[in-house]
């Protein structure tokens, strides 16, 4: 059986034969799979389940995300997009008329996103950019609803700050996933999060809600915020 998520538009709720549930998407693809999730026909419609454990978005989700700014038609500026296991969900979410404007840095992981996720997706525009540089990407990335960032260096907040000063519209909100020990492996988690979220609120950003993403990613946050 699938329920529509009581909260956020476009995600589900799958209710699996052992009696446990699992967040679902509608397959925006049917019949194709991203990172060999499991896939449900209910209704003559397919729903792919949607893993906590392979998508830091889920998890929060499930750990009590307040509000969810991707939604139908959404236009969203991923930054990290790896190879394509949350951005495909989030395709599946803004749908058609949505855009998800996906950069990467890694040349070798961009070929894997496009064989397995961007080219079957016509709402994905695939950009080979260093996120740290966001003019470089100037010509292809409109103003977005919506900036998502889940990248793996140092200076992360940084990295935020700059890319919603060029693309994010005024109001617009962000799902920035803070990675601590790709900052500073020496400073507890909590101490790393917080200088982070600082660094949004003295650049004006208005922070709507922090969430710890354990158990199903440690010294991982994830943060809410208006721009």
């Amino acid at each position: 059986m699938i329920k529509p998520h009581e909260k956020f538009e476009e995600v589900y709720w799958a209710y699996l034969e052992d009696g446990s549930k699992s967040l679902a998407t509608k397959n925006l693809v049917p019949g194709i799979k991203v990172y060999d999730e499991k896939l449900i026909n209910y209704m003559n419609v397919e729903y792919r389940l949607w893993n906590p454990y392979r998508s830091k978005l889920a998890a929060a989700i499930l750990n009590g995300l307040k509000e969810l700014p991707i939604k139908p038609s959404t236009k969203v500026l991923y930054l990290g997009s790896a190879t394509g296991t949350t951005v495909s969900h989030v395709s599946d979410i803004v749908g058609e008329k949505g855009i998800i404007y996906a950069v990467d840095i890694a040349p070798r992981v961009m070929r894997e996103f496009l064989t397995k996720c961007a080219q079957h997706r016509k709402n994905i525009i695939p950009v080979l950019a260093d996120a740290r540089k966001p003019k470089s990407y100037y010509n292809i990335v409109d103003e977005v609803d919506v900036i998502y960032t889940d990248i793996a260096q140092p200076q992360q907040a940084a990295v935020v700050i700059a890319n919603s000063e060029f693309y994010l519209k005024k109001g617009g909100k962000i799902l920035f996933i803070i990675k601590a020990m790709s900052i500073d492996v020496t400073q507890k988690a909590d101490i790393t999060f917080q200088m982070e979220i600082n660094e949004l609120k003295n650049s004006g950003f208005n922070i709507i809600q922090t969430l710890n993403l354990e158990p199903y990613d440690i010294d991982h946050a994830l943060v809410l915020a208006s721009y």
